[in-house]
């Protein structure tokens, strides 16, 4: 039976170190195995279930619509608690939170493996997304009061680094998976990886919590950035089937922005908000989460689409999906610790501008290909330039979210911009899914009207509407006519995903002019 109480070496105090050098290095090694382990677990599940959707809307006969709260549902309950989940550790004890994070993210995980259908799938991402909330900002936080401040910094580098390769080598094994398994093995892998984070979890790592922490916790706040981040998605995504016009489109939107609105009335006057306000009044903390936002919604809604072009279009196996995406995450983490060493050199500013400006190139290069061009010619360039934009970014914005707040600031300016970026995705991955399906319908109707097509053949092409993937064709269909439903099929796929890659790209590039206008050349802090 595993002993839960506290081992000999623990501390109750923030930041304090076990007593002991023997003592100290071997609770810090427990430490990074755990927080590894348990970030290991949702960022390969963030990163692995986009190369399974087309799989999954295939199997379960759903609509790109359900695809997109597969994905909305884990994002949407991240964001809205991710703050929640900080402050619960510091408040109850980071231990606590992260085991309780890493209980409900294996339990939501393997009710998503064992789903008999769409809605337990959406509600069980939804859980593992509250699991997330808890598990990320606890890792760090754990690792935070482990280790002393002059090792901190390689710790962290760790746990970023084998995250990274983690998140990265997750779309090639699920991939693999799915085509010799099923998808449903890629969410029973989690509670698997639990196991042993459970154990060191409660037999080896210190507790610690912040003695100064607030009593009380922001759940209020919490509730209405759920439901109105929640009902902003739901009106954009059912904006695809119903229409902009369509009354409960516009009363979802209208609600969503009602809500939110008491978001920023209830944080502007809560005693204990989890998102403070006043750090907006910073001219530079604002624009560098408005680039967060605009970048990594474009990086979110790319990496959302582009295994439905590879697998639906260019008839990759999810296995090959998944290495498509392994040229953007060498690249980044190969270049990290050197796009470090830009700071010293340039400041924030330049990198945060550059880097975005290759961004948005790479996702533009991603529009190109047409419905027969090879990866190599098609896909790999522009992943390397995307990884190598994202690379020169990411330590610059980590370093320039902290540097423009006070000190003691410095952890919840962070939180905010992690929940940015999940924020991003959510929205920009429910609003291209939206403009994705018109253009689809749109492309569709325009080859069919350049044909003429017979009945048949319309009959055929109009199985696509309403999803992104490629129904059987009935076994009645003429060889030569089966050719051209392919050949149309395949034409739309390409034009809207090529305008999907062209927004990406747009948004990266706006990011870039956010830098630009919002932070100062002179001010020495960046």
């Amino acid at each position: 039976m595993i002993n839960p109480r506290p081992r000999p070496c623990e501390s109750t105090i923030i930041g304090a170190v076990p007593a002991g050098p023997d003592c100290a290095k071997a609770t810090q090694r427990w430490v990074l195995a755990a927080t590894v382990l348990g970030s290991t677990m949702a960022y390969v599940d963030e990163s692995v279930v986009n190369v399974a959707l087309p799989t999954i809307e295939r199997d379960l006969g759903t609509s790109l619509a359900a695809m997109q709260w597969v994905v909305n549902a884990y994002t949407l309950s991240l964001s809205a608690l991710l703050l929640i989940g900080g402050a619960a550790g510091d408040r109850f004890g980071r231990r606590r939170v992260f085991v309780i994070g890493t209980v409900i993210f294996a339990a939501a995980s393997l009710g998503c493996g064992l789903a008999p259908g769409i809605v337990p799938l959406i509600l069980g991402r939804a859980a593992a997304g509250a699991g997330a909330a808890l598990l990320i900002p606890c890792s760090l936080a754990i690792i935070g009061a482990a280790f002393a401040e002059s090792e901190r910094g390689k710790a962290i580098g760790i746990w970023s680094g084998a995250s990274a390769i983690a998140a990265g080598l997750g779309p090639l094994l699920g991939g693999w998976l799915i085509d010799h398994e099923s998808w449903r093995v890629i969410f029973l892998i989690n509670p698997v990886i639990a196991i042993p984070t459970l154990w060191i979890a409660l037999r080896c790592l210190p507790e610690s919590r912040d003695p100064d922490a607030r009593s009380a916790l922001d759940w209020p706040g919490a509730a209405l950035a759920f439901a109105g981040l929640g009902c902003l998605a739901y009106g954009l995504i059912a904006a695809s089937d119903l229409g902009w016009r369509d009354r409960e489109v516009v009363l979802a939107l209208a609600a969503g922005a009602l809500l939110l609105a008491a978001f920023v009335r209830h944080e502007r006057h809560s005693a204990a908000p989890m998102m403070p306000l006043d750090l907006f009044r910073s001219r530079r903390f604002s624009g560098l989460n408005l680039l967060t936002l605009l970048l990594y919604g474009a990086l979110g809604g790319a990496f959302f689409f582009l295994p439905f072009l590879l697998i639906q279009v260019y008839g990759y196996s999810a296995t090959q999906a998944g290495a498509a995406f392994l040229p953007f995450t060498l690249v980044l983490g190969a270049l990290s610790r050197w796009s470090g060493g830009l700071l010293d050199r340039f400041g924030a500013r330049w990198p945060l501008i550059v880097g975005p400006a290759i961004s948005a190139l790479g996702l533009a290069l991603l529009a190109s290909p047409g419905a027969d061009g090879s990866y190599w010619t098609s896909f790999f360039a522009p992943m390397v330039v995307l990884g190598f934009g994202m690379a020169i970014t990411v330590a610059p914005l980590t370093t320039a979210v902290i540097n423009a707040v006070p000190a003691q600031r410095t952890a919840t300016a962070s939180g905010i911009n992690n929940a940015v970026a999940s924020v991003a995705s959510l929205l920009v991955i429910a609003l291209l899914g939206s403009i994705a399906t018109a253009e689809l319908d749109r492309a569709m109707d325009r080859h069919l009207a350049a044909l003429p097509a017979s009945p048949e053949i319309a009959r055929a092409v109009d199985g696509v509407r309403g999803g992104f993937v490629v129904p059987p064709l009935p076994e009645t269909l003429p060889p030569e006519a089966s050719e051209t439903v392919h050949a149309v099929i395949a034409s739309s796929f390409v034009e809207a995903l090529r305008r999907m890659m062209l927004i990406a790209a747009a948004l990266a590039f706006a990011s870039a002019l956010a830098t630009a206008l919002t932070i100062d050349p002179d001010d020495p802090r960046v």
